[in-house]
């Protein structure tokens, strides 16, 4: 008999699989088996799909007796994306938690048979296994607690205890097991990351062979003799000079590969999938510039850009041996989860615990308003950008059309000497007619860069509340053991040199990439009004011309 259960929050399906609820429905569940905090159910309306745990509550007398998972209170949660963007399907598959990855959902998605020959033995060895949920996509970002209220009882006692939220970041990462002392796992000397104390704090050490990666307008390509098509890009990395030829589902791959191995990286989100219209001009143009900001962002980060897949992607060929050998090294990295924060080497001195814990709020509450002005200042120019392209070019080609009706009616005069007064009316309606087209144009050059780069950060301020919440967990392990000094304290510091090094170089990144494109728009803005002005003394000099 399906158990029956009482939704406490509304929750929107996102991604194929999943299904929407609302508070206080009575949704049918098919079994108690959760699936990386995902239950399979039925709604009201009779859509079978997967249903967040956290927003449900089991009704108890329904409840089998068998039930022995050891979680009997009701599960109650709120969405993640409560102050920040959730990754949507564009983002690739894997959370920063990096627990669980899903395929990615489309035609273009599939992975051709000359570039893989994945088998469930050799390609998935974390396998979601072959419950009726497996049939769905399952995504890592899953409901948190709603209020601090509902929080557990902090430990009073001085040992370590497991965290029961099974849900949280903190656990999904494997930042919890490694603060207990379970990550396990050989590290070469290549796989270190060294954090280094610079001027204003923790920083990633600079990579010492930094390098850029250029991408070539993507070329259609076919295959089963022309029945399926497909865009390739084309790549060039300035330290090899060989270009390389990776479809958007490659850059999917490898984003699932790097969030899965780097928990507390805030790895950028790839430019969102497109079902239909895929080979459309002005869809690929902007997929291209997407990707292009993705790989500049992915070649300036000092370890991102030196890891063993990113390499892989970039330097590997036509190979189709050597490709399925980096392509299953990678799937089968022992240096995720918790294993990852082995690789971390930190500065001697470990840091003020206190003083992390106020710059962790700091950047916090500066990524919360970050993120909420990037989306006024998104739709005010996108805004601003439609009067442009619609209204100004047709209030500016009013005025020209007037402009030239003058003329005409001027003309009827048939008087000799008003000939060059006529032409030059009629000049100045076809410059402004020229103006209201260069308003139109403009856009493109100049507003719509700006609300590419918003996009990209909005991807990044997604990310940073699971990076936090991996730091905070393990603040909140150390506070609730303050007599346990050691190596949970060293782990602990492990994990915030971590953190604080990305929150640095997101900031970097930040002034870099904001002072760049601000300095690009406003020179597009004097070259467009020098354009303007000179179209309009072109004009002017028609009226003494043509006397």
């Amino acid at each position: 008999m399906a158990l029956k259960a009482r939704v406490l929050y509304d929750f929107h399906s996102e991604n194929p699989g999943e299904i929407s609820i609302s508070e206080n429905e009575l949704v049918s569940l098919f079994s108690e088996e959760e699936l990386e905090g995902w239950l399979e159910g039925k709604n009201s309306r009779g859509d079978v799909g997967l249903i967040p745990a956290s927003y449900v509550e089991i009704i108890k007398d329904r409840i089998s007796s068998n039930n022995n998972n050891g979680f009997s209170s009701p599960k109650v949660g709120t969405p993640t994306h409560a102050s920040y963007s959730q990754r949507g399907p564009e983002a690739g598959s894997v959370g920063s938690g990096g627990g669980s990855f899903h395929t990615s959902q489309g035609s273009d998605d599939d992975w051709d048979d000359d570039w893989d020959d994945s088998s469930p033995a050799t390609e998935a060895p974390r396998s979601l296994g072959t419950s009726p949920a497996s049939l769905y996509p399952v995504t890592t970002t899953l409901p948190a607690r709603r209020s601090s209220s509902l929080q557990p009882q902090a430990k009073s006692s001085a040992t370590v205890g497991r965290n029961l939220n099974r849900f949280s970041t903190f656990v999904k990462s494997g930042g919890e097991a490694f603060l207990l002392g379970e990550a396990a796992a050989f590290v070469k000397d290549g796989d270190r990351i060294c954090v280094v104390m610079g001027k204003h704090g923790p920083e990633w050490q600079d990579d010492p062979y930094p390098f850029t990666c250029t991408i070539d307008d993507p070329t259609k390509q076919t295959k089963f003799k022309g029945m399926k098509s497909y865009m390739s890009y084309g790549l060039t990395p300035t330290h090899t000079n060989v270009q390389v030829n990776r479809r958007y589902k490659h850059f999917d791959w490898l984003y699932a590969r790097l969030v899965e191995r780097f928990p507390v990286i805030s790895v950028p989100h790839l430019p969102e999938k497109q079902a239909t219209g895929r080979f459309e001009e002005d869809f690929i143009s902007k997929r291209r510039k997407g990707l292009i900001w993705w790989m500049n962002h992915m070649t300036s980060h000092p370890v991102l850009a030196r890891c063993d897949v990113f390499q892989h992607f970039l330097t590997c060929g036509t190979d189709e041996k050597a490709w399925k050998q980096g392509k299953r090294k990678a799937e089968r990295d022992e240096l995720v989860g918790a294993n990852f924060f082995l690789t971390i080497s930190t500065p001697t001195v470990p840091l003020d615990l206190q003083e992390v814990e106020s710059k962790i709020e700091g950047f916090k509450s500066f990524t919360k308003r970050m993120d909420e002005n990037i989306v006024v200042v998104n739709t005010t120019i996108n805004d601003f950008a439609r009067k442009q392209m619609s209204g100004f070019k047709k209030e500016y080609h009013k005025v020209g059309q007037s402009f030239k009706l003058l003329a005409q009616a001027f003309e009827l005069d048939q008087q000799a000497y008003s000939g060059g007064l006529n032409k030059a009316i009629s000049y100045t309606g076809d410059a402004y007619e020229a103006i209201g087209d260069y308003f139109a144009d403009q856009p493109r050059q100049d507003l719509d860069p700006i609300s590419d780069l918003l996009d990209l950060y909005r991807g990044h301020l997604a990310n940073f509340p699971d990076i936090i919440h991996v730091q905070k967990g393990a603040l909140t392990k150390v506070k609730d053991c303050p007599a346990q000094e050691g190596e949970l304290h060293d782990r602990c510091n492990i994990i915030s040199c971590a953190t604080l090094a990305e929150i640095q170089h997101f900031h970097r990144t930040r002034v870099r990439d904001f002072r760049a494109q601000m300095q690009h728009h406003l020179r597009q803005q004097i070259g467009f009004f020098q354009k303007i002005t000179s179209k309009l003394e072109d004009a002017l000099q028609r009226y003494d011309s043509e006397q």
